[in-house]
């Protein structure tokens, strides 16, 4: 098993920035593709962006396409996702996701975190 904990949320003024990193920890010596969704109040959970092992297979939704950058150190076993820009409507919980697919499967991830709230205000 894989546990992910999600840090970095919390509350921010439009136009400001937060990092998000999402840490692995448990049976992480497979090469899992990893991955960032989140879900607002009332809405369904959206995908946000996603990046296989080595970093050579990166996808973002278009909503933050050149707003949120993902990267990711496996030395640490971890994924971040740099969120520039932040608008009202990207308030959310974020959630990280592992899975030994491929990225474009990452909806579908076996491993999941806990969410961190994200809040940014007009």
């Amino acid at each position: 098993q894989v546990q992910l904990l999600e840090s970095g949320g919390g509350l921010v003024q439009a136009g400001g920035s937060l990092r998000l990193a999402c840490a692995a920890s448990g049976r992480t010596f497979s090469r899992n593709t990893m991955g960032w969704f989140r879900q607002a109040p009332g809405k369904e959970r959206e995908f946000v962006a996603a990046i296989s092992w080595s970093g050579s297979s990166i996808r973002y939704a278009d909503s933050v396409k050149g707003r949120f950058p993902i990267s990711r150190d496996n030395a640490k076993n971890t994924v971040y996702l740099q969120m520039n820009n932040l608008k009202p409507e990207d308030t959310a919980v974020y959630y990280c996701a592992a899975d030994p697919g491929a990225v474009s499967m990452i909806s579908e991830a076996k491993y999941w975190g806990q969410g961190t709230q994200v809040t940014v205000s007009s």
